[in-house]
């Protein structure tokens, strides 16, 4: 019997970006928007708090854009400060590539394995799956999981009876499958 286990956001990321005011490199996002016209050209930033002195960053999301190019359902949302569309801006890797930032999900996700009836049986094979695209190491969730400490699951590796068509080392933030056969 295949489980179904999946990696799901609990909120938004930390933004790794270097204050310039107090130095610090943490930010929150808490889904404002600003955005400015200026005669038929757009500017829109997704606004950042840091998280040390409280002052605001601005991330671009479009600059000096000719107003009929934007759909209006995406300006209705930058105007309506949509926390979904934030969540969706702040992991594109376009507007992460743009403004130099970096995300830490570190406290941001939790894993839900849909209980622990699986924990007993000598053979688990799970699909793991990603609500969203955060990098999370395998053994770490295989371990959170099945009750396992992560050095356990490591050897479980090494030995043979953790196994997976993906490499287990590292960092994923795509779906994949994995068998463990205690």
């Amino acid at each position: 019997m295949l489980n179904s286990w999946v990696v799901v956001p609990t909120c938004l990321p930390t933004v790794l970006r270097r204050c310039h005011t107090c130095s610090s490199e943490r930010f929150r996002a808490n889904g404002k928007f600003r955005v400015n016209a200026n005669h038929k050209l757009l500017d829109a930033w997704l606004l950042v708090l840091c998280t040390v002195c409280g002052d605001t960053a601005k991330l671009t999301v479009l600059e000096r854009t000719n107003v009929r190019s934007v759909r209006p359902e995406l300006l209705d949302r930058m105007h309506d400060n949509d926390p979904g569309l934030a969540a969706e801006l702040v992991q594109d890797p376009v507007l992460r590539r743009r403004n130099r930032i970096a995300l830490d999900w570190e406290g941001a996700w939790r894993l839900d394995t849909g209980g622990s009836d699986h924990l007993d049986r000598e053979v688990i094979d799970v699909s793991v799956r990603f609500a969203a695209r955060i990098p999370v190491r395998p053994v770490r969730l295989i371990a959170e999981g099945c009750g396992l400490a992560r050095a356990e699951a490591e050897r479980l590796i090494t030995e043979g009876r953790l196994v997976s068509a993906v490499r287990l080392s590292g960092k994923l933030s795509d779906d994949f499958t994995f068998t463990l056969k205690r």
